[in-house]
């Protein structure tokens, strides 16, 4: 039984690896960019539901809800700022202003909510489902976190396959010029991409620190770094791709830290990025894209 548990807490970290690779994945895929503040994001959706909850004594809905919008803004305001000036830059020039937008909203939280851990309180009320006559316990928070990942990631499936926008989303993807001739507004599909993403993350955010209730100004950090390597396995760029890398990614970090060592847990997690840009650039799900020169 203690497996299938190891399995279960693995694929519930895997969901909340999976949302945020989501995020990366879409702005790659539509802007041809890593936005690495995309942690930093979490870590601020987490503090606005932790202060709603906790100092506003908003509803759990309510506090989820805010969060949400804040980091939707904060995600469309990033992308006004920091990256559509870069537009026509290198990507180092814009890899660089990622890095410096984290550092940016990681210095912004330490002066508003200071560096002391806060106890963050599970948003979700589900009562554990207990199988095997109490030996195998699934919680509430594994449940909503593993269910919250299939309906986002349908849901965004569906959008992209049958909305007006996802389809100039799926357009921009492939020509950004072309896209643009056709009548596509360009800088308005990528806001909105960004929005998305950021939304998105607002919500794992919530969920991982359910789950991991320690939140610090560097909450989002590691998971961030760690739902990109998920991307890459998957193949940066596949919605599908996301889902799957950031489960199997889950699944890797908790049965390493189970049965080989707490310790190199995260170093396997990271040989997982280099065997997979050896052996498979691509990715499990990404496709090879000839161009002509």
């Amino acid at each position: 039984m203690s497996f299938i548990s190891y399995l279960l807490n693995g694929i519930s970290l895997g969901s909340v690896y999976a949302i945020i690779a989501l995020g990366y994945t879409m702005v790659y895929g539509i802007a041809k960019m890593l936005n690495f503040a995309h942690g930093d994001v979490i870590m601020i959706g987490s503090y606005v539901a932790y202060m709603a909850i906790n100092n506003m004594g908003l509803p759990i809905p309510v506090s989820i809800l805010l969060s949400v919008i804040v980091c939707t803004l904060l995600g469309m305001m990033m992308e006004k700022i920091a990256y559509k000036p870069l537009r026509q830059a290198s990507k180092l020039a814009v890899l660089i202003t990622a890095i410096g937008a984290s550092y940016f909203l990681q210095n912004i939280a330490l002066l508003i909510f200071g560096a002391n851990t806060k106890s963050f309180s599970s948003v979700v009320n589900m009562e554990p489902i207990q199988l095997a006559g109490g030996q195998l316990i699934i919680s509430g928070e594994t449940i909503a976190t593993v269910v919250a990942c299939i309906v986002i990631m349908a849901c965004l499936m569906t959008f992209m396959k049958y909305s007006k926008a996802g389809h100039a989303m799926l357009a921009v993807s492939e020509d950004s010029g072309a896209a643009q001739l056709m009548g596509i507004n360009v800088n308005a599909t990528i806001s909105l991409t960004f929005a998305i993403g950021s939304a998105l993350a607002a919500v794992a955010g919530v969920l991982l620190c359910s789950a991991y209730p320690a939140l610090t100004p560097y909450t989002g950090a590691m998971p961030g770094i760690k739902a990109f390597v998920a991307a890459v396995f998957g193949g940066i760029g596949s919605i599908p791709g996301a889902f799957i890398g950031g489960i199997l990614l889950g699944v890797i970090e908790i049965l390493s830290r189970a049965y080989i060592s707490s310790q190199l847990s995260d170093a396997i997690v990271f040989s997982v990025l280099i065997i997979v840009l050896v052996v498979k650039p691509t990715g499990l799900l990404g496709k090879q894209i000839q161009e002509k020169v």
